[in-house]
């Protein structure tokens, strides 16, 4: 079914249903998004929203724990624009009801996570982004100029004359349709699934960054994975992740001998940056041959189960007790810094093409993102997107930094292909591109997602319709750009790390690098 409208929204995380929002406000919307809202990387987002509400913060304290944490590698500009505009969108969902924890006194309930100075992290128990989503969604229901088209997948965008002019995609019985309108923003949520050990859930393919890729729209910094360090491992179980807000409220990382192991890594201990607190794990189960774990055995078991009751109920399915026992946990792939690039108004270098929220690459994160600034990015990227879409077009404000291009043989076979399977690529890309990286792997790696790719790519026309076919295409597209941006960076820095480059270069590396695919 083919279908007209003023604005596409691809995608129905956080950015997408707050850009619907404003954008009804000056035209008809179309929001697609390939499963039910709630299973969006919004839905799973546990901890919380960060915002400078607290008496003994402050926008400028924010900022340097964003800047702290993204290890030199944040866009100071982008930067401004999360924690000045944040407090305001933030109270906007307040005044529109959502159901954060307050205090006695009716003030909103701050908790504190890693590499936060203060408390300033809003949170609804332990299920913040779906608290998040279900007011958001109860909105863009209700309003009569957002179409949504549920079990929907954007599969590729649309270009004419050097303009986006909208995207195709496939419709739960496999009819093949095209959105055609004057303003398209991607925001398809991040890419865990590329990576076999994920807190993602399973839609979470890298979708917008695929089609952003092979359209030839540049993307950025897609190298750096945050791995979050607590996620459950519990063999036969799936892996669950474990909020750093845990963390916040006092439970400890132990070893086999329920000894406390982050202060021989790390100065800040238990609440240090994910990507430090992930290699200190994966170090200290090297170094003990024995798992580690978290344990809030030492805290009110009644404040245990009342602030984390979706965490307290994944581990009774498990068979342990939050409170009591201890939880193994193992690191996981959590979230892309990087993405489709973008200025501080959602426009890529596609006229007519926008990007907001973890699909995209503003440079807020940097090499490592804070915890709890995700939400916060969706919510303040994707108004700003929708305001810019509403205006008339203009060229992106791109950062000039390095640009490389990329080529990929496309051509088509006509004998039968022997195509890897989704697990494969996950496989490869864990055992090359994961929390600890070598250049030769990787090269390995690489040679093998081209070959892949290649013969993907040869087959999208036909298979298109196929719902496991367009996962393999994100994963594998997604995983090439990975693999190529981690081997080119010859630096340790957040969440890329390089056995063979283990230090940080400011010197040659204090940047960020755009990729091209033609």
């Amino acid at each position: 079914m083919d279908l007209r409208g003023d604005f596409l929204v691809i995608g129905s995380g956080i950015a997408g249903l707050r850009a619907a929002l404003r954008l009804a406000e000056a035209g008809d919307v179309i929001v697609l998004t390939k499963g039910d809202p709630e299973e969006s990387n919004t839905g799973y987002a546990q901890g919380g929203i960060a915002a400078a509400l607290g008496g003994d913060d402050s926008p400028s304290l924010h900022a340097q724990d964003t800047m702290k944490a993204g290890d030199g590698l944040c866009d100071p500009d982008a930067v401004d624009v999360l924690v000045r505009e944040g407090p305001r969108y933030v109270r906007e969902l307040l005044a529109w009801g959502a159901r954060f924890d307050r205090e006695a006194d009716g003030s909103p309930a701050l908790a504190r996570e890693a590499a936060h100075s203060v408390r300033r992290v809003l949170h609804a128990r332990d299920a913040t982004g779906r608290e998040i989503g279900r007011l958001l969604w109860s909105k863009v229901s209700s309003n009569r100029r957002i179409r949504v088209l549920q079990d929907a997948s954007a599969t590729d965008l649309v270009v004419d004359g050097g303009k986006c002019i909208g995207a195709r995609y496939v419709g739960n019985d496999r009819d093949i349709g095209t959105v055609t309108v004057a303003r398209t923003l991607i925001a398809t949520g991040g890419a865990g699934q590329v990576f076999r050990e994920t807190t993602n859930p399973s839609i979470a393919t890298g979708d917008g960054i695929a089609m952003a890729a092979d359209a030839g729209v540049r993307v950025a910094d897609v190298e750096f994975i945050q791995f979050h360090p607590t996620v459950m491992s519990v063999p036969g179980q799936p892996r669950f992740l474990l909020s750093e807000a845990l963390r916040g409220e006092g439970a400890r990382l132990i070893n086999e001998a329920a000894e406390r192991f982050m202060p021989r890594y790390e100065a800040a201990g238990d609440l240090a940056s994910r990507d430090l607190v992930s290699r200190a794990i994966v170090r200290e189960m090297e170094r003990t041959h024995a798992p580690v774990y978290l344990s809030l055995a030492h805290m009110d078991p009644t404040f245990v189960h009342e602030r984390f009751p979706t965490i307290a109920q994944a581990c009774a399915s498990a068979g342990l007790d939050l409170a009591s026992d201890r939880i193994p946990v193992s690191p996981a792939a959590h979230y892309i810094m990087g993405g489709v690039e973008t200025d501080l108004d959602g426009r890529t270098s596609l006229e007519g093409l926008f990007a907001a929220g973890e699909a995209a690459c503003t440079g807020v994160h940097g090499a490592n993102r804070l915890a709890s600034n995700s939400l916060l990015e969706g919510l303040v990227f994707g108004a700003r997107a929708a305001d810019a879409m509403i205006q008339p077009l203009c060229c992106a404000k791109l950062r000039q930094e390095d640009v490389f291009t990329s080529s990929v043989d496309t051509a088509r076979r006509s004998s039968a292909v022997d195509l890897p399977s989704t697990d494969d690529v996950r496989a490869l890309m864990w055992r090359s591109c994961g929390l600890l990286r070598e250049g030769a792997d990787m090269e390995t790696a690489i040679a093998r997602l081209a070959r892949w790719h290649a013969l993907v790519r040869a087959e999208s026309e036909r298979r298109v319709g196929e719902r496991e076919f367009r996962r393999l295409h994100s994963i594998t597209t997604v995983g090439l750009l990975i693999a190529r941006a981690a081997l080119r960076r010859e630096e340790s820095r957040g969440g890329h790390f390089r056995s063979d480059f283990p230090d940080r270069d400011d010197i040659k590396w204090q940047k960020h690098v755009s990729d091209v695919r033609c």
